[in-house]
């Protein structure tokens, strides 16, 4: 049992294969099972807790991320869906709201379900806290809102300099990565500091949980001078042809050092340690240029998905009928 971290936890130490037969251990669900009986039962034994319902844990960093209160992908729907409750009526304004959102919702049946359209599974609201069954929901609407239904808004940063606005452009995919990257940077509020403007739509609040790695991949390519998809790319080719040389001359050197004495090894070691360190920064650099190649595709994906939210609420509010006031019509004539 170890005591080193913020929680307790037990770890089994045997051989893994079998003196008797020579057979491997099969770490099957079945034996996990097994061993999470036994451990369970050591706990009790001394006193210390033990999970009673398990569920399927998330990924440590997306855990980390949840508990500090980052804009996950559960917390942004949770935020988003607290919103619709308190900023409705009745359901079918908190459907709508939810839509207006961007979301995709699915409110049949007993267990409701939302999610964002880059994912292809829903998620249901009772996985993002227990209480949010149906019957809870309905309860709860109109609770926050007595003097009418909020209205959802997107909308586009107030500080984007000139020469990023048109950077984008709707469904048309973007050459100039680094402007791309730029006008991002200003829709998230990361740019300029000290703003007070958050963007709203639930797309971007999740990007910004990816701070430092858009912030990062952002100066590569101030750095190297990397403005555009082809500027990229031949950066990339070069990159992983000079590591391609250094890895076959680190092949060499191994070679060499194999029918080396035993002063010449100590040499030849200590420049192969100088070559694997040089392919270990090349590789860091092709890392990041496949990364932001990937990214600035996902970054056009969510601008047209935000573009198109936003068109189709200015559609909506187009086709609602304008509230005309009888009396004042009747006293005008």
């Amino acid at each position: 049992t170890h005591l080193d971290k913020g929680h307790l936890h037990n770890h089994f130490c045997f051989n893994s294969v079998s003196y008797l037969d020579g057979s491997k251990y099969n770490y099957s669900k079945s034996e996990q099972k097994r061993l999470r009986e036994v451990s369970d039962r050591l706990c009790r034994e001394y006193s210390l807790s033990v999970i009673e319902n398990p569920k399927k844990a998330p990924a440590r960093p997306l855990y980390l991320d949840e508990k500090s209160g980052k804009p996950t992908r559960y917390n942004v729907y949770r935020e988003d869906l607290r919103e619709a409750i308190n900023g409705s009526r009745d359901l079918q304004h908190m459907m709508k709201y939810l839509t207006d959102k961007g979301y995709e919702i699915d409110f049949s049946g007993s267990y409701w379900k939302m999610k964002l359209p880059q994912y292809r599974h829903f998620t249901r609201l009772d996985t993002l806290d227990e209480r949010l069954t149906p019957d809870f929901i309905r309860s709860c609407l109109g609770g926050a809102s007595r003097y009418g239904n909020y209205k959802a808004r997107i909308s586009y940063s107030p500080h984007m300099p000139e020469q990023y606005k048109n950077a984008w452009k709707p469904h048309q995919k973007t050459t100039g990565i680094l402007a791309l990257y730029y006008h991002w940077c200003y829709q998230l509020g990361i740019f300029p500091k000290g703003t007070d403007y958050k963007p709203a739509s639930p797309l971007m609040k999740e990007e910004l949980r990816k701070l430092d790695e858009i912030t990062a991949q952002v100066r590569y390519m101030s750095k190297h001078n990397i403005s555009t998809l082809s500027d990229l790319h031949a950066d990339r080719e070069k990159n992983q042809t000079e590591m391609n040389k250094l890895i076959d001359y680190r092949q060499h050197l191994r070679n060499k050092v194999r029918r080396a004495t035993p002063a010449e090894k100590e040499t030849l070691r200590a420049e192969k340690q100088g070559v694997t360190e040089q392919i270990t920064e090349l590789r860091k650099r092709l890392k990041y240029a496949d990364g932001i190649e990937k990214r600035s595709a996902h970054i056009d994906n969510c601008l047209d998905q935000i573009h198109d939210t936003i068109e189709n609420q200015r559609l909506n509010q187009q086709k609602q009928p304008v509230k005309t006031d009888r009396r004042r019509e009747e006293s005008l004539r």
